[in-house]
């Protein structure tokens, strides 16, 4: 007969009276100390003293019992969303997060891939945080702002191009890596564009709005844009390219510079000439694009702010009946190499 194992003898938890008895203050003290309260004037000594005792011990706040008492934490949550990776968005993300731990908030992500968008607002409501940053691919609704709010939420954040009534807006606007790209083409002469368009579910808001910009930009000079479904493996873009005569095509935007690497090299293996044939940008400005051949015109992204991305959320919070603020984050410019 197997005997169980034998369970471990169940561990104290400290609590704040521990901490207490240890700085030999009251649990108010330990309180306002451990949660950064600036009201109550307390001393540099009393404080430091309360630290240690807190470290000593393993002493970490309750921070569900402390969101409880407040109505919300200091939870920021980030839903994770379908956002292609590139140089100002891993900058924006890891510039949030670092910028909101120094001002001792607690990021947190979470998975919200296959929920609807009032679905993922109440999900993330549960958690009470006091702030939510809505990635571009969730069409956030009023009312699952409403939602958001009743539960607590200070400051609702979208990154999507389109404002949502009751939320703040810091836009990324993809039109804008379109708009440059095009813009440069036609200022090289070209006047019969395709644009590739990904073939991936995590790109497709991304294409789409990029395609908006190039239309629009092209349409202004009497251009022809042409959008062209890529999907990123070798067999594809030697499909493509196989048509390339067919298309009567002088230029292509091809998304970003990884599709026009992949691009590129097909067509050469074709026999179409870059850029004589056909000129070709990317986008994201990457380094390994500036070694090909020929090297890779691209379009340069970098986000603009008025002040630091996690001192604009903290403000946010710290006045929530404020009128929304909207800020357009995303500069773009285009640059000139040997492909156009």
């Amino acid at each position: 007969m197997s005997q169980l194992p034998k369970q471990p003898t169940e561990v104290s938890v400290p609590t704040s009276a521990d901490v207490a008895r240890l700085a030999g203050v009251s649990r108010a003290t330990v309180s306002y100390v451990l949660n950064n309260n600036a009201t109550v004037r307390i001393s540099d000594p009393t404080r430091r003293r309360v630290r240690e005792a807190a470290l000593q011990l393993g002493y970490v706040p309750h921070a569900a019992a402390r969101s409880l008492r407040a109505g919300h934490s200091r939870m920021v949550l980030l839903p994770s969303g379908q956002i292609p990776a590139g140089p100002p968005h891993q900058y924006f993300f890891e510039e949030l997060q670092s910028g909101l731990r120094r001002l001792d908030y607690t990021v947190v992500q979470y998975g919200s891939v296959g929920l609807t968008a009032d679905e993922a607002a109440t999900a993330w409501a549960e958690l009470r945080p006091v702030a939510v940053v809505v990635p571009p691919d969730i069409a956030l609704t009023p009312h699952g702002t409403g939602i958001l709010t009743r539960s607590g939420a200070k400051a609702v954040i979208t990154l999507g191009p389109d404002p949502v009534a009751g939320a703040h807006g810091l836009v990324m606007d993809q039109r804008r890596v379109g708009s440059s790209a095009v813009e440069h083409l036609l200022a090289r002469g070209r006047r019969h564009i395709g644009v590739v368009m990904p073939e991936q579910a995590c790109r497709e808001n991304f294409s789409r709005t990029r395609l908006a910009g190039a239309r629009r930009a092209a349409e202004a000079a009497g251009a022809r844009v042409c959008p062209l479904p890529l999907r990123y493996e070798e067999e594809s873009a030697q499909r493509l390219a196989a048509r390339w005569p067919e298309l009567g095509l002088d230029a292509v935007f091809a998304y970003n510079d990884e599709y026009a690497m992949l691009l590129m090299r097909a067509l050469q293996d074709a026999g179409v000439a870059v850029p004589d044939d056909t000129a070709m940008i990317g986008a994201d400005d990457s380094l390994i694009g500036k070694l090909l051949r020929p090297r890779l015109s691209t379009v340069r992204m970098e986000l603009a702010m008025p002040q630091p991305l996690a001192e604009t959320i903290d403000r946010m919070v710290q006045d929530p009946g404020g009128p929304p603020v909207h800020h357009d984050l995303l500069r773009t410019s285009a640059v000139h190499r040997e492909s156009s």
